[in-house]
């Protein structure tokens, strides 16, 4: 099983939407900086999510990140929480990082690391026969997941296309 680190983003998007179970089934386990579980809490975060971080289950891994090396200035658009996923993500030698925000993905993405978000979650759980894709996407589209208007159209034609290698 590959090792995965978390953003607050997708983890927060697939609780809302009622889709967090397929993370254990995709991947056994998920790790998530202190950072990231404490954004998860925070008061302005939709209710069932700040419920569901208050008890997370077994399968969510949380490790706290010294604070040393953070400074804004230094990571122009990237916040707390992506930052220690990032250092979280090398500490554990992860093979995949779950960031949506574009800068926190370049970031991730200019140090080596694989990265997929809450819809490429969505579009393997899909592939993996977890779940269908439309009732999914419909569901996130009730949220603030920003999305532009063919993103989710291309999302359903990528859930079902199926992978080199895949089936």
């Amino acid at each position: 099983m590959p090792l995965v680190v978390a953003d607050t983003s997708p983890l927060r998007f697939l609780v809302e939407i009622g889709y967090e179970q397929v993370l254990p089934r995709l991947f056994q386990k998920v790790w998530i900086p202190g950072a990231v579980a404490r954004e998860l809490r925070h008061a302005r975060t939709p209710f069932p999510v700040r419920q569901w971080a208050e008890n997370l289950p077994e399968w969510i891994e949380v490790r706290e990140i010294a604070s040393v090396g953070f400074d804004d200035d230094d990571f122009p658009g990237i916040d707390r929480g992506e930052w220690e996923a990032l250092e979280l993500a090398k500490e554990i030698r992860a093979n995949l990082l779950l960031i949506d925000d574009r800068a926190g993905v370049q970031a991730a993405r200019a140090q080596g690391f694989t990265v997929t978000g809450t819809l490429g979650v969505l579009v393997e759980a899909t592939r993996s026969s977890l779940i269908e894709i439309e009732p999914a996407l419909e569901r996130l589209g009730e949220t603030k997941f920003r999305k532009t208007p063919d993103l989710f159209s291309q999302t359903e034609k990528l859930a079902h296309q199926k992978r080199k290698n895949y089936e």
